[in-house]
């Protein structure tokens, strides 16, 4: 019976197909919603309207019956994913709604469901993920509960739960509430999953979006619930929880129960949560990932500008995510670190294997993400052909890592599960040349299946005697220019000019009239259609039943094959570091547990390879308890920022389980390293690039140990010269006294060379460069001592400055210490050009302890002063300094 029109809102009588839509949309409202019909996908009313903003779409609209015409968008369905790429990229979410039922056999409208709802973290789809970076999805629960005021206070731990659906693995761990935007930034989600009452609090961090759910959904009863079920468990403690844990368990209850309502065929193949114990690895704050320029470039779109530039050799998709996940998660447990250098050192010392291993491995397809899509139910033709090769390639990656000397290289190779009897599966059952879609047909290999066998060779039969047929009606009608044709609406046919039609004979049955021509049947011919299409009918449906079966079959081993695919990532990644350490000329670091860092001959590896090696010029470094503090001085341009981060770099690598860019290297394992390198604002949150520093250095101070590892490049010339150099003294005297990590400090301070004198632990080193009458010559040699001049105004020339504005300030810079040296008062401020032992005639400072000044100032009793009495007391200090 046809579906009856009804009303909107307004009274006016509604179409069914926009009652249908209306439906839909109601059960679906923060998403768009693609609703398709026939070849399109449309939208409607306001997602419409919010498609043609955002995915370029054309606005038009179409009749709703007795209703007012609505606005509309459509997109051609061939198109969907790059429209569904533009949609999550914008950090929305689209629900497809798709045809359930064939339009020939439906009885009114066509009945239509949502299929799969698309966000930025569930995304499925190979063109909305990237090859070598994981998609993750990151679900919070706080400790406590939210004000409403201020959803950032009432609260100072979270679980934090993390999902890559498309390789299904889940990870969780609990943090205080000040490192999770750190740990936001090492993952960089595309969507995040918070409780509703967090809804006002800040999120710090950019580009993922955010989505709300109720409460209750992360209470610890409903999450615990939602996870033994989902696991089929009866207690959680054989995947390491512990009673203490409700957090984690709360946020993985609450994301996997997300995951189930958003992509229910994604949960299949989710891994056992894997618990990440504080201390496990090494957290890197934004700072240190952004100034290190670990996976990014601060120069955007600078090729080979990272670390990870450097080191990815991988030849397989897998590992190059696990590189990039080792990259941000040092290693701190030095056991760890050995297995990890033993394996690399057995790699580069044994080339044939290296090279054998790496030729494998490039034959092995993307496991991980072919083992989600098998449990997903989402594999096509083609991937199980890509698994089945891959499965191939296994055995001479075990081959080749057989008798190994060393233990983890033959523990990963001796474990890898080869899964022979999926591979046997997917050979007899899978064609050779499998399409890419099922509906194309010829998916299972002959032999595969008897009844499909019969089924083909029906058709094949009824083909060839088709294709017979032209010839013999030809000669039995004398008609030269008869054809048989084909096409879908009319089946098969014989078509006879007009020229020739008195010579048609009798049994032929007219189908169809043409301006030209005449189409005809015969009876036999009909017969034979029929078994044609009938035979390839029961064949579609019996393919896609064998074809079911096949994926279900392997579906049951993506435990194996999630396994499998973790030691191939690792393996990877290992051949890699060897690749690198023999391409580069990289050394295996001596990595323990004391104190001492020595580096020998060490190098800048992102540098290095972005010029020639001759031109490179290595340096030596050693921090110990004599001396784990260095003042770093020398001129713009001399290379003080590359050494910071050459150091930086060494000592992540030596943390990764890699070699290192050096001819030698003894390297201490630290608990953080930090970096504060350059000036940068942050407007939008209206910090100016000195409160931005400030920030940073607090951090630093508030964070760093004893073992840590500390890199400054400036402190304090966002402000005066007398505040900034104040400031820089008394952060180094801190870190000296209360801190003790080894600290490298950059800076043009000079006066802080003072501090080499004065404290035991500190040490003057500098950049050297050569002067050649008004030019300098960049040595970028690192020696012992500080250096007593900027050359600030050699390099402003070398920068292009105009002549006259470079000899003017020649003669002001005279003129300035001319000033300095006579005691005058001149403009200030310019003691760095000399020895900061010496300081300027005059110029009351703190390095200048016994300035009768200051004698002055330590005898005033500053509460018993009238304020007359401490302005004319002012300006006697004041007439004091300038004499």
């Amino acid at each position: 019976m046809p579906t009856r029109s009804k009303s909107s809102s307004d009274g006016a009588t509604e179409t069914p197909l926009m009652q249908q839509w209306r439906e839909v949309k109601a059960r679906n409202q923060d998403a768009l919603v693609f609703f398709r019909v026939g070849d399109f996908y449309e939208l409607f009313f306001q997602d419409a309207e919010e498609g043609s903003k955002l995915l370029g779409l054309t606005l038009t609209s179409r009749n709703n019956g007795a209703a007012a015409r609505v606005p509309l968008a459509g997109l051609p369905v061939k198109a969907v994913d790059e429209y569904l790429a533009k949609a999550v990229q914008l950090g929305r979410r689209v629900a497809i709604c798709e045809q359930v039922e064939d339009p020939a056999e439906a009885k009114g409208i066509v009945r239509r469901e949502v299929v799969e709802t698309v966000t930025p973290g569930t995304v499925l789809h190979d063109r909305l993920l990237s090859a070598d970076r994981n998609n993750f999805l990151v679900a919070m629960c706080p400790d406590g509960k939210p004000r409403p005021e201020d959803p950032s206070s009432g609260w100072e731990r979270v679980g934090l739960a993390v999902v890559d659906l498309s390789t299904g693995e889940v990870a969780v761990q609990e943090l205080p509430r000040g490192e999770v935007g750190d740990e936001l930034g090492r993952l960089e989600p595309s969507e995040v999953l918070l409780p509703r009452a967090l809804d006002g609090w800040g999120l710090p961090m950019e580009g993922a979006a955010v989505t709300f759910r109720e409460d209750w959904i992360f209470d610890l009863a409903t999450a615990r619930e939602e996870l033994e079920g989902r696991y089929r468990v009866r207690s959680l403690e054989g995947f390491g929880f512990q009673a203490e844990d409700g957090l984690l368990v709360r946020a993985a209850g609450a994301l996997t129960s997300y995951v189930a309502q958003i992509q229910p065929a994604g949960v299949a193949h989710l891994r056992p949560p894997r618990i990440r114990r504080p201390g496990s690895v090494m957290a890197l704050d934004e700072m240190t990932r952004r100034n290190l320029e670990l996976v990014e470039s601060l120069r955007p779109g600078l090729e080979g500008g990272t670390l990870r530039d450097v080191l990815d050799q991988t030849v397989t998709a897998m590992g190059a995510r696990l590189l990039r996940r080792w990259i941000l998660t040092p290693l701190v447990d030095p056991q760890a670190i050995w297995s990890r250098q033993s394996a690399v050192a057995a790699l580069v010392e044994d080339p044939a294997t290296r090279a054998g291993g790496r030729e494998a491995l490039s034959r092995v397809a993307d496991l991980e993400r072919l083992a989600g899509k098998v449990g997903a139910g989402r594999v096509t033709p083609r991937e199980l052909l890509a698994l089945g090769r891959s499965l191939a390639a296994l055995p001479d990656v075990q081959d080749v890592l057989t008798g190994s000397p060393d233990e983890t290289l033959a523990g990963l190779g001796g474990s890898l599960d080869l899964l022979p009897e999926t591979l046997d599966l997917i050979d007899r059952a899978i064609a050779s040349d499998a399409p890419a879609t099922l509906q194309e047909g010829g998916v299972i290999e002959p032999g595969y299946s008897p009844e499909l066998d019969e089924l083909r060779e029906v058709r094949d039969g009824a083909v060839d005697f088709i294709a017979a047929l032209q010839a013999r009606e030809r000669e039995r009608t004398g008609i030269g220019s008869l054809k048989v044709g084909f096409n879908k609406v009319f089946g098969y046919y014989l078509e006879i000019s007009r020229s020739n039609l008195d010579r048609v004979p009798e049994d032929y049955l007219r189908k169809q009239t043409l301006t030209n021509a005449e189409r005809y049947f015969t009876p036999e011919l009909k017969e034979w259609e029929e078994k044609v299409f009938g035979a390839e009918d029961r064949m579609a449906s019996l393919e896609a039943e064998l074809f079911s079966q096949v994926r279900r079959e392997v579906a049951s081993c993506v435990e194996r094959l999630q396994s499998t695919a973790d030691r191939v990532a690792e393996l990877d990644v290992l051949s890699t570091l060897a690749e690198v350490a023999v391409r580069g000329s990289y050394v295996r670091p001596d990595v323990h547990t004391g104190f001492e860092m020595e580096i020998r001959g060490g190098r800048h590896p992102v540098v290095e390879t972005m010029m020639p090696r001759e031109e490179f010029i290595p340096n030596d470094l050693v921090l110990d308890d004599s001396g784990f503090i260095v003042i770093l001085t020398g001129p713009n341009m001399a290379g003080k920022s590359t050494i910071l981060r050459q150091v930086g770099l060494i000592q992540l690598l030596a943390q990764m389980g890699a070699f290192v860019p050096a001819d030698a290297a003894r390297i201490p394992v630290c608990d953080r390293i930090f970096t504060r390198v350059g000036a940068s604002d942050n407007l939008a949150r209206g910090q100016s690039t000195f409160m931005v520093e400030m920030n940073e250095t607090a951090a630093i101070i508030h964070g760093a140990s004893d073992r840590s590892l500390v890199l400054l490049d400036e402190i304090g010339r966002g402000t005066s010269t007398y505040d900034g150099v104040s400031i820089a003294w008394s952060v180094t005297e801190h870190v000296h006294e209360a801190i003790g990590a080894k600290t490298i400090f950059a800076t043009h301070y000079h006066e802080l060379t003072q501090l080499g004198d004065l404290l035991p632990a500190v040490k003057n080193m500098n950049v050297v460069v050569r002067e050649s009458g008004e030019d300098i010559v960049f040595l970028r040699r690192l020696e012992d001592g500080g250096a007593d001049r900027s050359y600030g105004i050699q390099v402003a020339r070398l920068a292009g400055l105009p002549r006259d504005v470079v000899a003017r300030a020649r003669e002001l810079l005279e003129e300035l210490e001319g000033t300095h040296s006579h005691g005058g008062e001149g403009l200030g401020r310019h003691g760095a050009h000399r020895p900061a032992s010496e300081p300027p005639p005059g110029q009351l400072s703190f390095f200048s302890p016994d300035h009768p000044v200051v004698d002055e100032l330590r005898r005033l009793d500053p509460e018993n002063l009238t304020p007359l009495e401490a302005l004319n007391l002012l300006a006697e200090l004041r007439r004091k300094v300038d004499e």
